[in-house]
């Protein structure tokens, strides 16, 4: 779909490869989605400007939501393309994030144009929890097991217990599923 107007230098097909492709490839832009395994895309997103600030990245994705849009874009995304409504709208926000513009899908920038002049705090519930404690969650939601999670992050399923342990007594949750539950309704992590 963009392979005329722009050079494709790589494919991934999780958020810690997107990482780290970023930071060997060094692309000019990043197309990316919010839902992937391992890492999320706002999580990614935080971590390739992290390495490299100037980065451009653009949310491609299912998810029509202001609330989504706002942590992309408070996360560093120089747009926010619903997939729905791709591929015009996908190349205009490309061409939008090379200028050091910023492009909202127009379904959304209503929505998020008005909480902003309501004044509506950016509130965004995935402060509640660490980096770590996000990759966690996200590999609990893809259903891996303690044990699995630890070699994965190549830390201690102890550690990987503490942290459930910390998420689940700081929000008073009694067992993995709620935690899950919890944390796919406030956005932490998206399936």
């Amino acid at each position: 779909m963009l392979a005329g107007e722009f050079d494709l230098v790589g494919a991934v097909e999780d958020g810690r490869s997107l990482v780290a492709a970023a930071r060997k490839l060094g692309p000019d832009v990043v197309v990316s989605d919010i839902s992937m395994p391992h890492l999320n895309g706002i999580d990614a997103i935080r971590q390739m400007k992290r390495d490299k600030p100037d980065i451009k990245v653009v949310i491609l994705t299912m998810h029509q939501n202001a609330a989504y849009a706002r942590r992309a874009l408070d996360a560093g995304a120089s747009a926010f393309v619903v997939k729905h409504a791709a591929p015009a709208e996908l190349v205009m926000a490309i061409h939008a994030a090379l200028k050091g513009k910023i492009f909202i899908a127009p379904s959304l920038a209503g929505c998020i144009l008005a909480d902003i002049k309501r004044g509506s705090p950016r509130v965004d519930p995935a402060t509640s929890v660490s980096t770590r404690q996000r990759e966690i969650l996200e590999l609990l939601a893809e259903g891996r097991s303690a044990k699995e999670i630890a070699e994965l992050l190549s830390i201690s399923a102890r550690t990987v217990e503490f942290h459930k342990y910390q998420m689940m007594e700081g929000h008073g949750l009694h067992n993995s599923a709620e935690l899950i539950h919890f944390a796919i309704k406030q956005g932490i992590v998206t399936i």
